[in-house]
């Protein structure tokens, strides 16, 4: 989740990549002495592992480094050598490439140590499939968690998150991940020798709402901007590297780094680009194996992207109060893949997040696996906002040429966006 150094670039983005890779160093030397080692899906609960001192790499931010170094195309062609499919999920799959590596020390990072624990919520039945295999390799054991659904949709859910989650999500959703979460505790446990501590569970809570409160600051001044102060590349890892620490002292404070940084921009009137001409809303995963893509339109066209849904996320989908920490952290993931992927729950948010940022446009991009997508598109273009959808892989290359990127979105910019707004 790296981005090209440039001598601009966000002090807090800079200083989140370099405690990742430092975190990362470290990591490579505790499990090289004995340490167990967790992989987990980016919307799993990983505050478990947090407080129980379990080290973890997320699946998906493996996934944004080997894209970013270009090595997907190797890693899917282990996947395929075996007989797996290197076509469906590859967000999902990439790490399991990592699996069969047979120079492991050659990869970026000094590559992915093998884990013990896989854990994932069984979203579908490619990635359910993905992660059976990682529990077939020698000395790993998968932890799947149910993917539960919901009768009604509460209106606005944003709002009743913090506080009303119970009412937003509803109790027998709750109730299932609470016991799905329990049973992975005795599991952890059990396992790892390592045990559970409800007081230090309680801090790591608290320290995920303060640092989430942080981001929902620096969103709000992003949206109210004018012109945008930041890159997108520089705010997805002073964002995302945090998430993947939070529960940390250092995750927090790196979230207030980041606000303090977009602050002082502001207060200066700071722009990402000069001539800014229009705003971009960007939907979808990272465009991880072309990072440039994001700076191509502002220097080409004045079109800026201010928002991508890992900030935003961060600041309505992850604050959970409540006296119930167990129960708290279950109710931040029972519907958190409704929150970006199942309409009404997301196609209401990101209009609403549109509206919010005042943005001329946006680019839409649909994966093969991404759910709902249609809903989001339509609920856009009827709040009147001009929608590209580029069907293409967030992280595999092969469908996703840079230049009928740049030429659909250069086109798209030219006659559906730039018209309307005042240069």
């Amino acid at each position: 989740m790296s981005a090209p150094a440039r001598k601009d670039r966000l002090p807090s983005a800079a200083a989140a990549t370099a405690h990742q890779r430092e975190w990362f160093a470290e990591l490579h030397r505790e499990v090289a002495a004995g340490s167990p080692l967790a992989l987990v899906n980016a919307d799993a609960p990983q505050e478990v592992f947090r407080a129980m001192g379990i080290p973890y790499v997320v699946n998906q931010w493996w996934a944004s480094i080997v894209a970013a170094k270009r090595r997907t195309p190797e890693h899917l062609a282990r996947l395929r050598d075996r007989g797996y499919p290197d076509y469906t999920e590859q967000y999902s799959s990439t790490s399991l490439g990592s699996a069969f590596d047979p120079d492991p020390g050659s990869a970026p990072w000094g590559g992915l140590p093998m884990p013990s624990i896989v854990l994932a919520e069984t979203t579908g039945d490619a990635s359910r499939k993905i992660f059976d295999v990682w529990g077939e390799q020698p000395g790993v054991t998968f932890y799947p968690l149910e993917s539960a659904a919901a009768d009604s949709v509460p209106e606005r859910w944003w709002e009743l998150m913090p506080h009303r989650w119970e009412e937003a999500i509803g109790r027998d959703r709750i109730d299932l991940m609470t016991g799905e979460l329990e049973g992975l505790i005795r599991f952890l446990e059990t396992t790892t020798g390592r045990r559970f501590s409800q007081q230090r569970f309680t801090e790591v809570m608290a320290l995920v709402n303060e640092q989430e409160e942080w981001n929902r600051r620096s969103r709000d001044l992003i949206a109210t901007a004018r012109p945008c102060p930041i890159a997108v590349t520089d705010g997805i890892p002073a964002v995302m590297i945090p998430q993947w620490h939070r529960g940390t002292t250092w995750a927090r404070d790196a979230a207030k780094r980041l606000h303090d940084d977009v602050a002082e921009r502001v207060g200066a009137g700071a722009a990402v680009c000069e001539g800014e001409r229009a705003r971009l809303m960007w939907i979808g995963r990272g465009l991880w194996f072309d990072l440039d893509f994001y700076r191509r339109f502002q220097e080409r066209y004045g079109a800026v992207f201010v928002w991508s849904m890992y900030l935003a996320i961060a600041a309505d989908g992850y604050v959970r109060y409540g006296d119930d920490p167990l129960r708290a952290l279950a109710a931040r993931f029972a519907a958190f893949s409704d929150q970006l992927y199942t309409p009404p729950w997301s196609a209401e948010w990101y209009v609403k997040e549109a509206l919010a940022h005042g943005v001329h446009g946006v680019v839409h991009l649909v994966s093969d696996d991404a759910r709902g997508s249609w809903a989001t598109t339509r609920a856009l273009r009827a709040a009147g906002v001009a929608v590209l959808e580029l069907h293409a892989d967030n992280v595999d290359a092969r469908r996703s040429d840079p230049a009928f990127l740049d030429t659909a979105v250069g086109s798209w910019l030219e006659t559906d966006v730039l018209p309307g707004t005042t240069s």
